[in-house]
């Protein structure tokens, strides 16, 4: 791309909910960057690793470009008049109810709010539902519950301001690290400010805790519902907020009394010393913040938890006051915009309830819309289980991954398959979900696309394009709004902008609201495109006409501290809650599987999978063991292992750890069929679901882990990604310059000359080779002319040969003889030092670099970091490299 001059353009990052600026700087010869913007309030300038290669993530490799219709081109218009008459041909002889969108917080709140337009306004049916259902379902359930309004009270100025912090199931160093630098950057100031993280593993955020509370799988209920009465049993309530601004406490009390500190301790499996120093921590500290993510969400009683926690905070009045409140992050970039516009099958727009007549007839009238759905959809799991039973005929699946991120996903991808029509919309060419599609609809991407976001404090933020559309790519509100003018509903859907359709929203949220709601953007009503396009972030609710368009967006806009709650009485309500304590393993099945993210990938792969830093840091799937459940099972670190529940079987890296709980494991979920052999996690998971909210219980699956017995491994490096593998296990990830890959074989009765071509290209090449059959031992290298084309290293054991160091040389000139026969040797040879594994992936600084500095004297975090940078951007890696230096002092010490 050649542009006149070179311009930065802020927008939004696309990851988690945090929500920060970007800065993404646009060369004149094409060429782009991105840094944090040091003035959207939400990272001051932070960016986490993943934010930090945006840039490499933008290429057109692996784009879908043109529309499709059975796996062959077509225009536009016979794309659309295909999904338009045939949603329209299933409406007509089967209801409305026989089709359904499952969407995705991947969307910008425009896309957003068009889907649930013409899915509940116009197809009249609420069959629409989204992953975010996987992510904070639960907490909007429980908001809703207790505050009659599914509102974050807080923002993450609180983070800052309070004394303390509860961390509950989130593990923020790796999934949300901006905030849990914030975080860090207050208690350098503030020593005495606490962190008490609850998890049942000690992730990395363990390193900032001042205590970790390695709670039981679904242990949280107790946990909390037991602080309640321990608060009530020590006179540490604040009677005049309960009595004030509250209902339903004496049930809750009455509901939390029966469990007393050793019924607390056995539910939880911790010690009631342990339970004590946080009891008496929480209870002393008025300015307390409790943050919980999906460790809390992702539960059969995940509303239950929210509650448990949102009651405590009820019951000492800290809640809507500066550093004290309970504080839901969300997962994904935009999961707070499709809640305001109602993306989820049991919500309306504007923070309207489906089961409320008069919200019904409101937004009808609003809308001018023919219908609008009598009652809530089907949820993404039953949604599935519809698709699998006949009764939804036409799906249409926007902007995510179902067949990899549901639960029992060997079930849903059977049923996508069965099902007679279903329409992806997407950005790339080949996921686990498209290659089912009958019509494939290009989108466009970041930095393509054009709208709104809105992060975990309610404020909304402008996604920018600064790239040019490529292909015949279309946003996805243009899509939408395409197809339903091709079902007869022209005027309604007319927009030729987001911003008439954010001023459309923006204009329901006020309509008619006299501040019984607590979503209203009406200042925005009027927004012209021009204000659309300066818009600075800003949190809502802004109702206000004399509201700044583009306000600075430094204000903190909190509820609650006085009361004023979205109940028919204005008070919060109390919700009384008896735990119960689920024991799910089995002989068969003893060990309890938790499944979450890891610190440099993103859902499934689709965008992190394409940069070569984010892939370096951990390149293949894995389980942590601890080592007592490893030696109980035979497995032994880097092993492969077979982990297996009733529904199936993937084959991951063993990594033994104490980090890991005892009878627990844990397992990333990012891993699909496109990067490994058999690693979709979720095909293990259960389409358990909390009762209330309809989200899946991903974080307590029993399982059962065997080693699996390989009698050969390999590892590969290749220019090109290689086509087929016909290994027993196979893991790819990207480097620099084309791809590394793992393997495994439960033989060794292979032609390795010929798999290494099918690998990479030896035809025309010149390859160089060793092997020792004796020993097990191959090496194969292909040269085009001074340049590696590929190398397989084949042994009888785990390969030892460095990775950082071969996936380098598919970027080196080998002029020489020399220097290609050290590559077939395996080894850098003399002054060439060796990284080692990926630690800093902002930095691409490796374990041997950080070990050899600290053997050179830097014996702090902070020294590494202005030895090496690293650990000096997003932060996240600090915690590893405070335990390598660790490591090396105890080894220093024997």
């Amino acid at each position: 791309m050649e542009i006149d001059e070179a311009r930065e353009v802020r927008t939004t990052c696309p990851y988690c909910g945090v929500g920060c600026g970007v800065l993404a700087k646009v060369a004149a010869d094409g060429q782009v960057s991105v840094r944090g913007d040091p003035d959207h309030p939400a990272n001051f300038g932070r960016l986490c690793s993943k934010g930090s290669a945006l840039a490499e993530t933008i290429g057109l490799d692996g784009r879908l470009l043109h529309p499709q219709i059975h796996d062959h081109g077509s225009s536009w218009d016979e794309a659309l008049d295909l999904v338009a008459s045939t949603f329209s041909q299933t409406i007509a002889e089967h209801g409305p109810d026989a089709v359904a969108f499952y969407v995705s917080g991947q969307l910008l709140t425009e896309d957003y709010y068009v889907a649930n337009k013409l899915m509940k306004g116009f197809v009249g049916s609420a069959n629409i539902d989204t992953n975010s259902r996987l992510c904070m379902a639960s907490s909007v359930a429980g908001h809703r519950r207790a505050f009659g309004s599914d509102t974050v009270p807080g923002t993450y100025e609180d983070l800052e301001l309070s004394d303390l912090i509860v961390l509950v199931g989130s593990n923020l160093a790796w999934c949300h690290p901006v905030l849990y630098q914030r975080i860090a950057a207050a208690r350098e100031k503030r020593p005495e400010m606490k962190v008490v993280l609850v998890d049942p593993r000690r992730t990395m955020t363990s390193d900032i805790a001042d205590m970790h509370l390695a709670i039981a799988p679904d242990g949280d209920v107790a946990l909390f519902t037991g602080l309640l009465a321990w608060l009530g049993q020590h006179n540490a309530l604040d009677r005049a907020y309960i009595t004030a601004h509250t209902s339903g406490f004496g049930q809750a009390l009455f509901a939390a009394s029966a469990l007393n500190l050793a019924g607390v301790a056995a539910a939880t499996g911790l010690s009631e010393d342990e339970l004590g120093r946080f009891y008496s921590l929480f209870a002393r500290t008025e300015k307390t913040v409790t943050v919980y993510s999906q460790g809390v969400n992702q539960s059969s009683q995940g509303t239950d938890k929210v509650n448990a926690i949102i009651n405590c905070h009820l019951a000492t009045g800290r809640i809507g006051k500066p550093g004290a409140g309970p504080f839901s992050v969300t997962g994904q970039p935009n999961a707070m915009g499709g809640r305001e516009v109602g993306g989820m099958a049991n919500m309306l727009a504007a923070h309207m309830e489906i089961e409320n007549p008069e919200h019904r007839e409101r937004v009808q009238r609003f809308w001018n819309a023919p219908a609008i759905a009598g009652k809530p959809g089907l949820k993404a799991v039953d949604m599935f289980k519809a698709v699998a039973d006949g009764r939804i005929k036409a799906l249409w699946i926007m902007a995510t991954n179902p067949v990899d991120s549901m639960p029992d996903a060997a079930a849903v991808e059977a049923a996508i398959k069965a099902c007679p029509f279903v329409v992806v919309s997407d950005v790339l060419a080949e996921t686990d979900t498209v290659r089912h599609a009958h019509v494939r609809l290009p989108a466009t991407a970041w930095g393509e696309k054009d709208g709104t976001v809105t992060n975990s404090e309610r404020r909304i933020s402008r996604q920018r394009a600064f790239l040019p559309v490529p292909g015949e790519a279309r946003p996805d509100w243009w899509i939408i709004a395409e197809v339903a003018r091709r079902m007869g509903f022209d005027e309604a859907f007319a927009h030729e902008t987001p911003a008439e359709i954010f001023a459309e929203h923006a204009a329901l949220s006020g309509f008619e609201n006299d501040g019984a709601r607590d979503f209203d953007i009406g200042a925005y009503a009027g927004v012209d495109r021009e204000d659309y396009d300066a818009l600075a972030p800003f949190q809502w609710p802004a109702p206000s006409p004399g509201t700044p368009l583009t306000p600075t967006g430094h204000q903190s806009t909190r509820f609650f501290a006085n009361g004023n709650f979205y109940t028919p009485d204005r008070k919060a309500r109390f919700i009384a809650i008896r735990p119960t304590v689920e024991t799910r393993i089995t002989s068969d099945f003893p060990l309890i599987l938790n499944t979450g993210r890891i610190r440099d990938h993103w859902h499934t792969m689709t965008r992190t999978g394409k940069s070569p830093r984010l892939s370096q840091h951990i390149a293949e799937p894995f389980v942590e063991i601890h080592p007592v459940d490893a030696q109980h099972h035979g497995i032994g670190d880097a092993d492969i292992a077979r982990v297996s529940t009733p529904r199936g079987e993937v084959l991951v890296r063993a990594l033994v750890t104490t980090r890991q709980r005892q009878g627990s494991l844990f397992a990333p979920m990012h891993w699909t069929d496109q990067f490994a052999a058999r690693a979709r996690l979720d095909t293990l998971t259960a389409s358990l679901t909390d009762p209330v909210s309809g989200q899946p219980a991903l974080k307590h699956v029993a399982a059962s882990i065997e080693k699996f017995t390989a009698r050969t491994f390999g590892f590969a490096v290749t220019r090109k990604r290689p086509a087929t593998m016909a290994a027993d296990y196979w893991a790819v990830a990207r480097c620099r310059g084309g791809w590394r890959v793992e393997l495994a074989f439960a033989n060794d009765d292979v032609d390795w000359t010929a798999f290494a071509g099918s690998l990479f290209d030896t035809a025309d090449a010149e390859v160089l080779a060793y092997h020792d059959r004796e020993a097990g031992q191959h090496r194969i290298a292909a040269f085009d002319g001074e340049h590696l084309t590929g190398a397989l290293f084949i042994a009888p054991g785990p390969v030892a040969v460095s990775r950082g160091w071969a996936a380098e040389q598919l970027g080196e000139v080998h002029a020489s003889q020399r220097q290609r026969f050290r590559i077939v040797a395996g080894r850098a040879g003399a002054g060439r030092p060796d990284a080692g594994a990926t630690v800093c992936s902002c930095f691409n600084v490796g374990v041997n670099q950080i070990t050899a500095a600290v053997a050179a004297g830097c014996a702090t975090v902070d020294v590494i970091g202005a030895t090496l940078k690293a650990g000096t951007n997003c932060g996240s890696c600090r915690s590893e490299i405070r335990a390598i230096i660790a490591a090396n002092r105890i080894q220093a010490a024997e």
